[in-house]
This record gives C-alpha cells, sequence and structure tokens, in this order.
C-alpha cells in the first residue's frame, strides 16, 4: 500500500478550512490503496517522509515566507531524506492574507533541492479567505496526489 504523508502549519481556520479539503480529497472512497499520514508541521520527522511515497504540504505564508514551522520541518528533513526521497512527487497549498510569492518561491527552492517531482501542475494559493471554488481546489489537490500514487 502506498502511503501519502499530509505535512502541515494549520494556524488559522483559512488553513483549517484548506487542510480538511486537501484530507477529504486525498481520502475519497474511490481513491483505493493509498494510506494517508497526516503530520503537523512541528512533530513531522525524517522517519516519516522516508516511510511515505509521496507528500502534501500545507502552509500559512507569513512575513513574505512559508511558516516557521514547515520551515523547521524542511530544515530537520532535508540531509537525512535527500538521497532516498529523490524523484518523489509532492504537492502543496499555501494561504495567505495578500500575497503568498515568498512562500511559494521558498517551497519550489527547497523540494528542487529535494529533487521531488510534482504531483499537480500547480500549488493550490488563496489569499483571503477561501470561497467555494477555492476549497473545492484543495479537495482536487488531495484526490489528485493521492491518486497518483495508486499501483
Amino acid at each position: 500500500m502506498a502511503t501519502l504523508l499530509i505535512v502541515h502549519h494549520t494556524p488559522s481556520p483559512n488553513c483549517q478550512a484548506m487542510f480538511e479539503a486537501v484530507v477529504q480529497g486525498a481520502t475519497a472512497p474511490e481513491i483505493e490503496g493509498v494510506r494517508v499520514v497526516r503530520r503537523a508541521a512541528l512533530d513531522a520527522t525524517a522517519s516519516d517522509v522516508l516511510a511515505a511515497d509521496g507528500y502534501l504540504l500545507g502552509t500559512p505564508a507569513n512575513l513574505g515566507y512559508m511558516s516557521g514551522a514547515l520551515k523547521h520541518f524542511f530544515d530537520q528533513v532535508y540531509y537525512p531524506c535527500l538521497d532516498t526521497t529523490r524523484g518523489r512527487p509532492f504537492a502543496y497549498y499555501v494561504h495567505g492574507g495578500n500575497d503568498v510569492t515568498g512562500a511559494v518561491r521558498g517551497i519550489e527552492a527547497i523540494t528542487t533541492g529535494l529533487g521531488w517531482r510534482r504531483a499537480a501542475d500547480d500549488p493550490v494559493t488563496i489569499t483571503g479567505e477561501p470561497g467555494k471554488t477555492d476549497v473545492q481546489a484543495c479537495w482536487e489537490l488531495g484526490a489528485t496526489t493521492a491518486a497518483g500514487l495508486t499501483p
């Protein structure tokens, strides 16, 4: 069975709505053969990353960058996972008050360094309160990422 690791920092109701939609998509009944593991960014470990077949990351954009919690996650797992996880699929979502550019740039730089490949064409990026279309995009991101891991 494939494992999808969802690593998230969910400090606000807006991030929570996005996270819940991603989880619902990833665990949709029609997606079989994928185990979904959820970890808060400060709790996720290199062992979690090594045991997973793909990754879905979620963060708010804080002060022009990804959250400190997600950055801490990357700092902890980067070198222990560098060679072993190269080529694995990932996707991500970012929520910001008015701009997510720096957070997106940071995630792209780190995942490029890890050699991960995108599981979805584009990340889901939302500024302001997520609307129905935004929540649906998060659901689809979760479903697409999980479905890509099925045998």
